[in-house]
């Protein structure tokens, strides 16, 4: 299930008994602890790490029944401590078939799940492992030790426009004003992580004092927000406006920004526009749902940079540009005196 549909759960008093959680997203996986903790009295939670306790331990803990609280939580980290390793790991399928160790294998976890002790609620954490990539085996192999539970949350990574919905969420919440272009700052320099962002949505609620924060304000506050400029230095160029091109260049090297990145950012963004002009899309709001029917993520914000990108360059330009960009992705491999110079001249042919 997905964390709003366990919310929904839990909202109508049906939290359940035996609980993991899959996936390494941190924000959504607080926020179930923080709900799940509100549902018990005060006290009666109790943290385990598999790290340091063994599952066996942890069951009976959780077969005890407390004299103090009528309903109790009991959250366990790093769940996949318990799975074995080596030759143990071999045999573990044999041994599941089989009923699992008594003690500390599936079959435990199975004879716990088949009979919850009344008022307790039991959560695993599983957030070492991704869905993508080398880890997907691994969490599946998780899941499968843990296949007694039935009741799974999957906390995947969200998309850019996801976090970014959430962010804007954060900030009405909080009472920071923040406008498109900052929320998008926000979003992007943060790489779409909603456990940061929120933090740094609190850090801006003290700062800002309820008045508006501006892209400058999280370029001053936000840790790796030296991005910001890289997305001005993108706004920049699509207004063809060379002179505040080249001081956001100044900028970002004296940062010490890896340009590279830039031009990365640069690729995407004229890349985007160019296949608006060839989709023939005439507005934003029509960016926006060509672009999303195709999977690609596009908020409303992101969607009028790149329509106003595709209205300052013409089909021929926006080719040409893409030419500049491979031609100075050339350069910055190549050995040259300087990265600045290679990006100067790419500002200066892209927008003289």
């Amino acid at each position: 299930m997905t964390p709003a549909q366990l919310f929904a759960r839990i909202k109508k008093g049906g939290a359940p008994a035996t609980l993991l959680l899959l996936g390494p997203e941190a924000y959504q996986r607080s926020r179930i602890k923080r709900e799940l903790a509100a549902a018990v009295p005060e006290g009666a939670m109790s943290d385990h790490d598999l790290t340091q306790v063994t599952l066996a331990e942890v069951l009976d803990d959780a077969r005890s029944l407390s004299l103090f609280a009528p309903e109790r939580l009991i959250w366990v980290t790093n769940a996949e401590a318990a799975l074995p390793k080596g030759r143990a790991a071999a045999e573990e399928e044999s041994e599941a078939e089989a009923g699992g160790s008594a003690a500390s294998g599936p079959g435990a976890v199975a004879a716990y799940a088949g009979d919850p002790t009344p008022a307790t609620m039991l959560v695993f954490e599983a957030s070492r492992y991704d869905f993508e990539g080398d880890d997907k085996r691994r969490l599946e192999r998780v899941a499968k030790f843990y296949s007694a539970i039935a009741d799974v949350v999957e906390l995947r990574r969200p998309a850019p426009h996801e976090a970014r919905r959430e962010a804007e969420a954060l900030a009405a919440q909080a009472g920071v004003p923040l406008d498109a272009d900052s929320l998008d700052l926000l979003v992007e320099a943060l790489g779409a992580d909603l456990a940061r962002i929120a933090v740094e949505i609190e850090k801006l609620s003290l700062y800002g004092g309820g008045r508006k924060v501006g892209v400058d304000d999280i370029a001053a506050l936000v840790p790796d927000a030296r991005a910001s400029s890289i997305f001005a230095l993108v706004n920049a160029l699509g207004r063809r406006d060379r002179t505040r091109a080249l001081e956001i260049l100044d900028t970002l090297t004296r940062e010490g920004e890896y340009l590279p990145l830039a031009l990365a950012f640069l690729s995407t963004q004229f890349r985007l526009a160019l296949a608006a002009r060839e989709a023939g899309l005439k507005s934003a709001g029509q960016i926006q749902g060509h672009f999303t029917r195709l999977g690609i993520p596009m908020w409303g914000s992101r969607a009028e940079q790149v329509y106003q990108t595709a209205a300052k360059f013409g089909r021929p330009q926006l080719e040409r540009a893409m030419t500049l960009i491979f031609e100075t992705d050339r350069g910055l491999r190549d050995a040259r005196p300087d990265d600045r110079v290679v990006m100067e001249q790419f500002i200066l042919k892209l927008v003289g």
